[in-house]
């Protein structure tokens, strides 16, 4: 088999398994191109990203461009003179950069393109009660999303899976699908095709503290599939009066009944043993937990150190 000669663009761990799959197969990474390094939390410590960590331990050449237009940048990668690039978890590219290639530049995306177009197309599929998913490698043209699918693959999502889980297994069948990819295109044996037009497309909008506030007003497996989409980053939230004070709870993980009551959404019954909100059409059992300034922890736990609460803020 022809092996491709790769430049990988990528950033988180989601990308780094794509990238150490191709570094295992038979095609040569001539580049990787990622994030500049962050300085963050207290001590404002220096932080790479996975991709470049797995880069500079596989001695493999790194670029950390602030703008992908700089000429300097975009001279070293075309003397590098790629046939192919991979993009994987990456921020937007201009036309200058993706044209660049011979075979030209396919992206893995996280769904079954053309659903859930966007930046957070896993917690989508989970939050909207999807029963499958999967992942998508297609050629990057100037619109988000929208170039013509090379391969897919779909997984079932589980009742009770969460986000994270949909991820990681997401990520790493997505692997195997980026380097099947490259095996196909070496090969000229894959036929892109255009994707379908979809009237009104399932959208996978970026995610922001604002959206992460639980409803309880609406039905108690929306709330439910809410909670499990948003877990466990970004979390999704809902506040707790204790006292006159309100803090923040995260919920990470629950459980819920379809019943009849006559609750207002958002009110809560809670003891040392059990703590139940009531949602539109049922009650939801919280399992995983963090109060603002705590640490995550079971419920149990949870109980034994805060037994008193007025209300949920709805």
């Amino acid at each position: 088999m022809k092996s491709l000669k790769v430049i990988f663009f990528g950033t988180p761990e989601f990308a780094k398994t794509s990238l150490e799959a191709i570094h295992k197969s038979q095609h040569e990474i001539v580049g990787v191109v990622t994030v500049a390094d962050k300085a963050s939390g207290r001590g404002q410590k220096i932080h790479e990203s996975p991709v470049k960590t797995f880069a500079v331990e596989n001695n493999l050449p790194v670029f950390q461009p602030e703008k992908l237009r700089n000429q300097e940048f975009l001279k070293s990668i075309k003397d590098l003179d790629a046939d192919i690039f991979v993009v994987v978890a990456f921020r937007m590219m201009p036309k200058v950069l993706f044209e660049m290639p011979k075979l030209g530049t396919f992206n893995l995306h996280a769904s079954l393109l053309p659903d859930y177009r966007g930046a957070a197309p896993i917690n989508y599929a989970v939050i909207n009660g999807e029963k499958k998913t999967g992942a998508t490698t297609f050629f990057i043209n100037e619109k988000i999303d929208e170039g013509n699918i090379l391969l897919q693959k779909e997984i079932e999502i589980s009742p009770e899976e969460n986000a994270g889980e949909v991820h990681d297994r997401l990520m790493e069948m997505g692997a195997e699908l980026v380097v099947k990819t490259l095996d196909g295109l070496a090969e000229n044996s894959i036929q892109e095709k255009p994707q379908l037009e979809v009237e009104h497309p399932k959208n996978a909008f970026k995610i922001f503290k604002e959206d992460t506030r639980i409803d309880w007003t609406k039905e108690v497996e929306t709330v439910h599939n809410f909670i499990r989409g948003m877990s466990p980053y970004p979390c999704a939230f809902t506040t707790l009066k204790i006292g006159e004070e309100e803090k923040t709870l995260k919920i990470y993980k629950g459980k819920f009944e379809i019943s009849a009551h006559d609750k207002t959404p958002g009110s809560l019954e809670i003891d040392k043993h059990s703590f139940k909100i009531f949602a539109k059409n049922g009650t939801y059992f919280p399992e995983e937990l963090q109060l603002e300034g705590k640490k995550r922890m079971g419920l149990k736990d949870f109980l034994n150190g805060f037994q008193h609460f007025d209300n949920i803020s709805s």
